[in-house]
Order: C-alpha cells, then sequence, then structure tokens
C-alpha cells in the first residue's frame, strides 16, 4: 500500500468493547493516513458506529490501544477525543439554529473584547477566513443557520471542527437527506479536507457515496472486521457481498470476520 512510508494519523488494534455479554465490537484493527477517507461499512448492528464511538470518546473499549500520529493516546470521553485533533461530525449536525454562522464557529469557545463583550468582528473575520479556505461560495455570513441548506450546514459544522485544529473527522452519513446538488457540495468539502492532509473516516450506507469520496473501505460484520480494500480496486456488488456475506473479494484483505471458504 502507497500509504506504507507514513506514520498513520489514527491507528485502532485489537479493538473490542462488550455490551451485556455481547461482543459489539470483537478484535478489530483500523487505520487512517493524512489526506485520506476510510469508510467503514456495514449493516446496521455490524459494529461500525460503536467502533468509531470508542475513537470519539463516546464509548470506553474494553481492550485494544490507539494511537494518534503514533503515540498511544489515552481516549477516555470526547474531551479527550478532542485533545488528540480527533472531531465527530453527526448526521444530526449539532448547529446551533437560531444564530448565525460565525455564532456557531465559536459555541462555547467566544473571542471576547477587553471589556468583556463578545467580539463578532473577530469572529465573523476568523469565520469568513476558514470558510473561505473550505467553502469559498459561501457568502450567508449573517443569517440564522436555520436558513441554510443542508450542504452549507454541513459546512458550518466541519468549519467548527477545523478551526480549532481538527486533523481526524469522523463524519456519520454526512450525505444523508441531501439533495444531489447538496450532496455534490459535501463532496467537494471532503475533498478540500483531504488535500490540507485531514484524515476522514467516513460511515455511510451509501454505496455510491463510498465510491466517489473514499480511497479505502474497511467492512464490518457482526462486530468482527470483515476485510480491507482500496476502492479502486474493488467493485459495487463486490463491497455489497463483503458486507452482506462476509465474503472477500481477491483485491481485499480479509480480517478475522471474513468469510472461511469450504
Amino acid at each position: 500500500m502507497s500509504n506504507t512510508d507514513k506514520i498513520p494519523l489514527i491507528k485502532m488494534t485489537d479493538i473490542s468493547i462488550a455490551f451485556g455479554g455481547i461482543k459489539a465490537v470483537d478484535h478489530v484493527d483500523i487505520d487512517l493516513f493524512p489526506g485520506e477517507v476510510v469508510a467503514v461499512l456495514g449493516h446496521n448492528g455490524a459494529g461500525k458506529s460503536t467502533l468509531i464511538k470508542i475513537l470519539s470518546g463516546a464509548y470506553k473499549r474494553d481492550s485494544g490501544k490507539i494511537f494518534v500520529r503514533g503515540e498511544e493516546a489515552d481516549i477516555n470521553n470526547p474531551r479527550d477525543a478532542k485533545k488528540y485533533g480527533i472531531e465527530t461530525i453527526y448526521q444530526t449536525l449539532a448547529v446551533a439554529d437560531n444564530v448565525d454562522a460565525a455564532a456557531n464557529l465559536y459555541l462555547g469557545r467566544e473571542i471576547l473584547t477587553k471589556i468583556g463583550t463578545l467580539d463578532d468582528t473577530a469572529m465573523e473575520a476568523e469565520a469568513r477566513k476558514v470558510m473561505g479556505r473550505l467553502n469559498p461560495n459561501f457568502q450567508r455570513f449573517k443569517e440564522p443557520v436555520s436558513k441554510l441548506s443542508g450542504g452549507q450546514r454541513q459546512s458550518v459544522a466541519i468549519a467548527r471542527a477545523i478551526l480549532f485544529n481538527a486533523r481526524i473527522l469522523v463524519m456519520d452519513e454526512p450525505t444523508a437527506a441531501l439533495g444531489p446538488q447538496e450532496t455534490e457540495q459535501v463532496g467537494e468539502l471532503i475533498h478540500q479536507l483531504k488535500k490540507d492532509g485531514i484524515g476522514i473516516f467516513l460511515i455511510s450506507h451509501d454505496i455510491h457515496d463510498v465510491f466517489d469520496l473514499a480511497d479505502r473501505i474497511a467492512v464490518m460484520k457482526n462486530g468482527k472486521m470483515v476485510g480491507y480494500a482500496n476502492t479502486k480496486d474493488v467493485t459495487k456488488d463486490e463491497v455489497l457481498g463483503m458486507i452482506i456475506l462476509g465474503k472477500c473479494p481477491p483485491a481485499a484483505i480479509p480480517g478475522p470476520g471474513a468469510m472461511q471458504e469450504a
């Protein structure tokens, strides 16, 4: 693989977690390199969301290790994850609808003037800078986020993450409920983030999304890793075979969850 000469942004090894005696994630390995999109796929209950929630600090793993840029990371809660530059953008987009883009970017981390009032000018200037890099067409800085399109709201959520130096983004179903034009807009955002060297874990049910956006895929089934593949080396039917049957095509690297050939 072309990434072997680089240190991964994230390396999760031998990760396991059980709920009520059932292993939701069972000895899973996964990694992510700078400027790369890795799609984590699987049916509901496959373990993909649980694995990613362990990375984002929402769940505490029972066993296994997480390395960030080659150093072992101690992630026990979302605050720890943020400290390591890991941000999660959930499908529900935790944006405040009643305020504008700049106020959303600085929610909870507002810039104040010397006399302790909100420095709206400074916050808007920074918001324009980060949005200009991410989505140059975005101009609706003065409007409440509730008036923005789905794609523009996604821009605001991503901008907030990278404003505070996130290097690793987890995107949960980023194009769910978006129309074709907005889906394309989110695709452009992701390509820009890749250029900036940000690594992205993409959770998606949409195979078209995955083939448009991801460099690699990692497929889970019943808590185990079925296998990994470069997106360009596999077909959509082969990926569906991995998701539904746990069957690895010749171009994929099988994991412990792969169906064993008789």
